[in-house]
């Protein structure tokens, strides 16, 4: 008799502690304003408003700068709750006012004299950026320049993506490290007191996230130890691995749709390592990957050996129907986008859901599509209906030829109420957007459109926009704060 239940609590929410949007969103805020509140106890050499705003950029953007250590999605307490979406959104919206407000934060400094004497403003800045005393500032606000170029420029760049990654790190240390230099050596409210203090335990708080990143999860890299059972080939340049825990590693905790950050052999360092999603059901002892080769670490994933060593860390990320529960469920898949989608299906085959679950699985060539005859075995065990859509036409192929579109959304979605529906979307980005903002027309709860994508290509959703009102609304907040500093009297 198949279990009728309904999915099983989330591991992750046993054994953690994840922050809820609204909960980090003050936290956030209330971090970055600590360094300009802690200054009004602070007695300095009066100071004009611009000096003042000037003050405030430079403590909010190094306290925000710091800050972008743990939004990089590896820590379950920030992201847990939010999703690996979500959270990098966040991450690359508040890379730009760092920027915004280390860039202002000099030019607010000479902005009084040169609105009297451009020239002799212009000479003030200047110094600013050449004498020696300012020096690690100036190396500091490169570094940031350099770092966010960098992100924008991540796909033109003839960079592995390790060295890539490298950089990005290198990059972000000598910006937070310059910044705090800089703001003990020429701050006006941190030579001493609680202000001194703070850039202290910021300092440390890099250095103690570093060494968790780097030290601490190398060592469990090590330590727990997983082997390559088999690699098999699913369809044109796509993998699954099916990798089984060694004697005295723990038996892994994960719910269907989560990832993981994978490694292998001698290259188990965490700067190696790759996010995959997870194609397996927990009921199955191990972790199956599908991967598509798709750069440089992935192009050779079809010749890794059967008892290759590999290193996990995770699970990772919120795309699970555990976290989200509907009366009926529509998994959506775009390319490699399956895997994690196939990971949902299989768990539904194995607990035996009663729910109505629609699939629809979009790739570029018929060839593209793995893992079909196991979707359609689990219509035996389920009440499945499959969509199955090519971009391009072949000899024999009978499914749908050209995009996942509104229309065809609908047609998945006959006989079922779009309000009690849940929706997990995977794929690329234009797939995604398009995807998610259709099912919102068609009636389907935004808190109910649930997306990971695998590129920022193709626009923003709606929810995309949405969101990032939101992320503005926090920025705007730390401006009217800056703002309020510089005229307090």
């Amino acid at each position: 008799m198949q279990d009728q239940s309904p999915p099983a609590p989330d591991p992750q929410a046993e054994h953690s502690m994840r922050l809820s949007g609204p909960a980090l969103a003050v936290a956030y805020i209330g971090l970055c304003l600590l360094p300009p509140v802690l200054a009004f106890g602070v007695s300095v050499a009066p100071l004009d408003v611009w000096e003042r705003a000037a003050a405030a950029l430079g403590m909010v953007g190094l306290v925000a700068m710091a800050i972008q250590f743990v939004t990089s999605g590896r820590f379950e307490a920030i992201s847990g709750h939010l999703g690996i979406d979500k959270i990098m959104a966040f991450h690359k919206i508040a890379a730009w006012w760092v920027l915004i407000a280390l860039v202002l934060h000099p030019l607010a400094y000479v902005a009084p004299t040169w609105l009297d004497d451009p020239a002799l403003g212009t000479e003030r800045l200047l110094a600013y950026l050449s004498l020696p005393h300012y020096r690690t500032g100036v190396v500091a606000l490169a570094a940031l320049l350099a770092l966010v170029i960098t992100s924008i420029l991540r796909d033109q760049l003839p960079w592995r993506y390790e060295i890539w990654r490298a950089t990005h790190i290198v990059l972000g240390l000598t910006a937070v490290g310059g910044g705090v230099h800089h703001a003990l050596g020429t701050g006006r409210f941190s030579a001493m007191g609680a202000v001194n203090a703070l850039w202290w335990v910021l300092a440390m708080g890099v250095i103690v996230v570093m060494a968790v990143l780097y030290g601490w999860r190398w060592i469990m890299l090590h330590q727990h130890v997983w082997t390559l059972a088999s690699v098999t080939k699913l369809a044109d340049r796509m993998w699954e691995l099916d990798i089984q825990p060694a004697k005295h590693t723990p038996a892994p905790r994960y719910t269907a749709g989560q990832f993981v950050w994978m490694t292998e052999g001698k290259r188990r360092f965490p700067l190696f390592d790759h996010p995959f999603s997870i194609a397996d059901s927990p009921k199955r002892p191990g972790l199956s990957l599908i991967i598509k080769e798709a750069g440089d670490f992935t192009n050779q994933i079809g010749d890794l050996p059967p008892g290759t060593v590999i290193g996990i860390d995770g699970p990772y990320g919120e795309f699970s129907l555990a976290r989200h529960q509907g009366d009926s469920v529509l998994l959506l898949a775009g390319g490699v986008g399956i895997a994690p989608i196939m990971g949902l299906l299989r768990d539904l085959v194995a607990r035996g859901d009663p729910r109505p679950v629609r699939l629809a699985y979009a790739a570029g060539v018929p060839a593209n599509f793995a893992c079909l005859p196991e979707i359609n075995a689990a219509a035996g065990a389920l009440d499945l209906q499959v969509m199955l859509v090519s971009e391009e036409d072949a000899e024999g192929w009978r499914g749908y030829v050209g995009r996942l579109t509104h229309d065809r959304l609908g047609r998945l979605l006959e006989g079922l109420d779009p309000q009690r529906a849940v929706a997990l979307i995977c794929g690329p980005g234009p797939m995604v957007t398009a995807v998610s903002d259709a099912l919102l027309d068609l009636g389907v709860p935004k808190d109910k459109v649930i997306y990971e994508r695998f590129d920022y290509s193709g626009g923003a959703s709606r929810l995309d926009r949405q969101r990032r009102w939101g992320f503005v609304g926090i920025g705007a907040g730390l401006a009217l704060v800056v703002g309020g500093f510089a005229l307090a009297p």
